[in-house]
Parts: structure tokens; sequence; C-alpha cells
């Protein structure tokens, strides 16, 4: 069946009806995070008539400056979910301990990770930016309202997706069948179903990273990236460079038309910069659903137990045969290959 073009409401309920079991919690939760993505789409397109551009001169849990606009966005998740009797915990990027909300508790069946501005370098140029959230199932017993109902790894999560507030506002998410995108229609102010069933290519032209940390990455690194602009037909190389500065905006492409991103550690910062549990985590489980992969270089995003609330993690995603690639130079496979291929040929 076409169903292109109905809404995100109508698209869930659709979701659910193949599951006779759904009590439709998740699909209420899931519109409500629309409803905050529109409410944080109104504030985006009228940020510079409303004076929340700039900063608060605060600073967050990793020691960034908070933006105005950060601050409103999370804000905006709080008081959507606030009083919703959906969610027993919201995690955020920009608070450094969970909101415990137990008014919800008795019913809120569900714990909401979520990053409520991704890319904030690009708020006061104008440039794209977007929201990341994950959905896990809360946990009963002694475990609930405990860091063991927090620290949870990727493969346990129930839904997770992403908006990206650029041209137009996407949202894309996951229920474990699919990956599905929406574009938000601001004439009739509903996200209408525009992308169905996204595939990722299995492999593509082009690498996304910050190349103004080459001085700083470690060997493996910048052996991948200098292999990645050799020019060799054979295997479709040069790669061309494609960078945004929001992860958001750079996963999507990637999504969509195929390659890589990648934010490594480095000899600065070896476990990255990425957060695990509210940025790495959720759009791991979009790639895989969509056909892809993640990975640290040397181990799936998804399989990783966090130990931290705000674990940072090195990230490789993308096309399938382009992680597979990277991670040959992340464990020496390919320098092994390089240097026998060498031996090869001088015994020849």
């Amino acid at each position: 069946m076409n169903t292109k073009g109905i809404t995100l409401t109508r698209h869930i309920l659709l979701e659910q009806r193949a599951h006779p079991s759904a009590t439709g919690e998740l699909s209420t939760l899931l519109a409500q995070i629309g409803l905050a993505t529109k409410l944080i789409t109104r504030a985006v397109n009228r940020a510079g008539l409303v004076d929340i551009l700039g900063v608060t001169g605060a600073v967050n849990v990793h020691g960034e400056e908070v933006k105005r606009l950060d601050e409103y966005a999370n804000q905006t998740f709080l008081n959507v979910f606030g009083h919703s009797g959906l969610v027993c915990t919201l995690i955020s990027e920009e608070m450094e301990v969970p909101r415990h909300l137990p008014e919800n508790c008795s019913q809120g069946k569900y714990t909401l990770f979520f990053d409520p501005l991704d890319g904030s370098s690009n708020i006061d140029v104008n440039g794209t930016i977007g929201t990341i959230f994950s959905i896990h199932h809360r946990l009963n017993g002694d475990a609930h309202g405990t860091k063991q109902e927090w620290l949870r790894s990727g493969s346990e999560q129930v839904a997770a997706g992403y908006v990206i507030y650029g041209p137009g506002t996407l949202l894309v998410y996951t229920a474990g069948k699919g990956v599905h995108g929406f574009t938000l229609d601001p004439s009739i102010g509903e996200f209408l179903l525009s992308h169905e069933n996204i595939r990722i290519p299995a492999r593509g032209k082009t690498y996304s990273i910050n190349e103004g940390n080459y001085p700083v990455w470690q060997t493996p690194t910048r052996s991948l990236i200098d292999y990645l602009k050799e020019k060799d037909s054979g295997t479709g190389r040069p790669y061309s460079s494609r960078y945004v500065g929001a992860l958001v905006a750079d996963f999507h492409r990637t999504l969509l038309q195929g390659g890589i991103f990648l934010y490594p550690g480095d000899m600065k910062n070896p476990q990255g910069k990425l957060r695990l549990l509210y940025e790495a985590a959720p759009l791991a489980f979009v790639a895989e659903q969509a056909g892809g992969r993640a990975v640290t270089g040397t181990e799936r995003i998804m399989d990783i137990r966090p130990t931290e609330l705000h674990q940072r993690v090195p990230l490789l995603i993308g096309s399938p045969e382009d992680v597979a690639l990277a991670e040959e130079f992340y464990t020496g496979r390919k320098k092994r290959d390089r240097e026998r291929r060498k031996t090869s040929h001088r015994t020849d």
C-alpha cells in the first residue's frame, strides 16, 4: 500500500495495527515528540526576531557554553512530557542528572534520552541544527530509578530517531521495523510521510569528518582518510569530502546518499566527542534499520554497555561497505594486507 503523504500520527497508528498486542503508549509518545519538535521549529524560524540567539552565560555538564536555543529546546521537551503520563525519566545532554517524574511513573512505561539541539555551533549563523532522541522501556523492581535503568545498551532501544531543522523540518524515526521520514508541512502544521522505508546505499562516494583535527588524529584515521583521497578508479576513489558540522545533518546526507561519517577518537580525546546514549546509539539504531552500520572502529555501537550517563564514544557510521573498509584500518587488517602485498611484489 502506498502511504506516502499520510500524517505522522496516521502512520504510527498503521504501524501499531500490525502489532495487536500494542497498547498505544509508544505511538502517543512518538506523536508527542512530533509536537515538541514543531514548537522548536517555530522558535528556530523566529530565532532572530524573538531574541533567543546567543548564549545564556551558563556552561553545561560537558563544559560547553549553553545557547539560548539549547535551553529553550530542552525546556520544551520537559514541558511536553512533564505531564504526559508517558515518560518516567528524561535524560538530556543539557542536564547533568536525569529528570525523574514520579507523578508519571505509576503509568509511564518509558525512559526518554535526547539531545535537544544538536549542532549548536551553527545556531547563530543560521546553519542546520537538529534533535536526536532514543526511547527505552523503563525497568521494574529494584532497577527502577537507578543507574542500571539509565545505563542501557543501544540494542535495548524501543525506538529512536532525529529531527533536522533546515530548509524544511524533517523527522526520521525507527521503531525496529524500518526507517521512515516525515516532512513538516507548515501550511497545515503536520508531519507528512515523504521518505518511506529508507535504505542506505551499500557504498557511497563521500566521507564526512572534521579535517581541521587532522594534526591530532590517530594513525588509523589519517591512513583511512588519506586512502579515501587517493585516486583509484578501480575502487571508486577518490571520495569527496562533505561536512556540515552538525551530526544530524551529516548523518542524514549519509543515510540518503551513502558514504561514511566519522567522529573518531584522537590524541586529545581518545574516547571521541559524541555521547553514546543520546547521540551515537540512537543514530546507530536508525543506521542498522536502514541497512547501514555503526561502530567505534573496533566495536559495534549497539553492543556497548555504558558505564557513565554522559559517556563519550568514537563513531564511524554509514554505508556497510564503507564502514567495513574503515574497520580494516582501525583493526590493523588493511595495514597488514598492504605489507603482505609489498612483500609479495619484492618476492616476485
